[in-house]
């Protein structure tokens, strides 16, 4: 009985340790709104507030936005939804999932 016990304790905390990974994602916006310092500054200064954000970068000769998300706390619908509270228009150009460095 001690030994089953053990076991299954093993066996939840596993489970609880898979449960836990994050499913990080990287998705990339064009963002034709994002034209100068000034707006590039307004991006970063709004989208950071979104849930689930985990990094974000800026490329403002390119137009792009890209983000690192957690995917069990936002979706790309979401982050799109951000950029319109501030009337800007993103679209998608990639959305990838990463490799989770705690599942290696």
């Amino acid at each position: 009985m001690k030994r089953f016990l053990i076991l299954s304790g093993l066996f939840l905390m596993g489970v609880g340790i898979q449960l836990s990974a994050k499913e990080l994602r990287m998705v990339v916006f064009k963002v034709m709104q994002m034209e100068c310092p000034n707006c590039e500054k307004k991006v970063k200064k709004n989208i950071t507030f979104e849930n689930g954000l985990k990094g974000l970068e800026t490329d403002l000769k390119k137009r792009t936005v890209t983000i690192t998300y957690d995917a069990e706390k936002t979706s790309v619908k979401q982050l799109k939804e951000g950029f319109a509270k501030f009337e800007y228009d993103a679209k998608v150009i990639s959305d990838k999932k990463l490799e989770n460095d705690s599942e290696n």
